[in-house]
């Protein structure tokens, strides 16, 4: 069985996949994925997830192997598995905060008596 008709006829899916909680704007709007990587999730994502969660079983070689590959007995070596490896390894992983201010700790001067009330008039 050739790699182009296996890859036709394994994830079949009558619905496009989309992740409204990790990506309420659309994958393709995210900034995580090349286009390509956006139409295999958009494309066969229920599927993807079906499979990897176990409520489907593979009806195809192609299938089989991207079960193992999210099992982690395998590296995934398709673009549908890598696409799929991806997109798990980013909604698991936290989002990364970014902010301004420096990441540094201010020191904190122990010397200082915060017992006794400070007077700022000093004239």
């Amino acid at each position: 069985m050739s790699t182009a008709n296996n890859s036709l006829e394994s994830f079949q899916t009558n619905r496009k996949f989309y992740d409204d909680k990790n990506y309420p704007r659309g994958l393709n709007r995210s900034g995580d994925y090349s286009l390509k990587e956006v139409a295999i999730i958009e494309n066969y994502g229920v599927a993807f997830l079906e499979l990897s969660s176990g409520n489907r079983a593979p009806v195809t070689d192609a299938e089989e192997q991207f079960i193992k590959v999210c099992q982690g007995d395998i590296l995934p070596t398709t673009a549908e598995e890598k696409a799929w490896v991806k997109y798990h390894n980013k909604i698991l992983t936290p989002k990364q905060f970014h902010t301004l201010f420096g990441r540094s700790k201010v020191a904190v001067n122990d010397d200082i008596d915060t017992d006794e009330p400070v007077d700022f008039d000093d004239d």
